[in-house]
């Protein structure tokens, strides 16, 4: 049996005014998610680490996933409560709460309507492009999600699966088992965006699949390939439009789903 404050959050969640419709992605489809946020990060004042990530000064070099940075669990559900900012539309809303709630799809997250007793929660605004903390921070922590250029299912997922706790793809901790960087193609001042990380992999394959992957050709200063597949050299990526099998996964073993 559905458990009644799912369905109480569910409507608490999809409540939107009449008039809004169910558009909201606006994806080019041209494009893949590193190029989405790479473009509506550009040239922006917030300081970023790989390309998206709010620096935690609170915070060192250990893994986020290793300690003090997941959201709490309560019985079989992680509640994590947001505020959506009123500067987006009512369509805008209701396609971000949409993209939310494929997390209660696929996984034991639950995002709820954050209430006035809620310290820690997630605030959804449009901001100066695409960016997130890495794992919970505490207080009011912020997802920006630029009204005109992050709008897309890909980018939302993404930025949320920083908020839970995971990096980039191609910056895991084995990755050099998989891909090759070239650093000698990448543009300069955004080398540190392929920083090696020490990530808790969870015991899932490394996925070329997964949104949070960057483009076999991210950041190229000169047309060439940046990651390239150490198994297939041709093999193109990157272009994933939403989560993996293996990101819904990591996302359920790191929280005990």
């Amino acid at each position: 049996m559905t458990p009644v404050f799912l369905v109480l959050l569910f409507f608490s969640l999809t409540s939107i005014p009449p008039g809004a419709t169910d558009d909201g992605d606006q994806t080019d489809a041209s494009l893949d998610v590193s190029e989405i946020i790479a473009r509506a990060n550009e040239g922006i004042k917030t300081p970023l680490i790989h390309g998206d990530i709010v620096p935690n000064s609170k915070r060192n070099a250990v893994p986020c996933t290793a300690r003090g940075c997941k959201w709490p669990k309560d019985g079989d559900f992680v509640r994590i409560p947001v505020s959506i900012s009123s500067m987006y539309t009512r369509q805008e809303r209701r396609f971000i709460i949409q993209v939310l709630l494929t997390f209660h799809k696929s996984t034991c997250i639950r995002f709820v309507r954050r209430k006035w007793r809620h310290q820690n929660y997630l605030h959804f605004f449009s901001g100066s492009g695409c960016w997130s903390y890495l794992g919970r921070v505490g207080g009011e922590q912020r997802i920006s999600l630029r009204r005109n250029g992050c709008l897309h299912t890909d980018t939302v997922q993404h930025e949320v699966l920083h908020a839970l706790g995971f990096h980039h793809e191609h910056v895991r901790s084995d990755r050099d088992q998989h891909v090759t960087i070239h650093f000698e193609n990448i543009q300069e001042g955004v080398e540190s965006n392929f920083q090696k990380v020490q990530t808790n992999n969870l015991n899932t394959p490394y996925d070329f699949e997964s949104v949070m992957h960057y483009s076999k050709f991210a950041f190229s200063k000169n047309g060439q390939p940046t990651i390239v597949a150490k198994s297939n050299p041709n093999l193109s990526f990157g272009q994933a439009t939403t989560m993996s099998a293996n990101d819904i996964a990591r996302v359920n073993r790191l929280y005990q789903c």
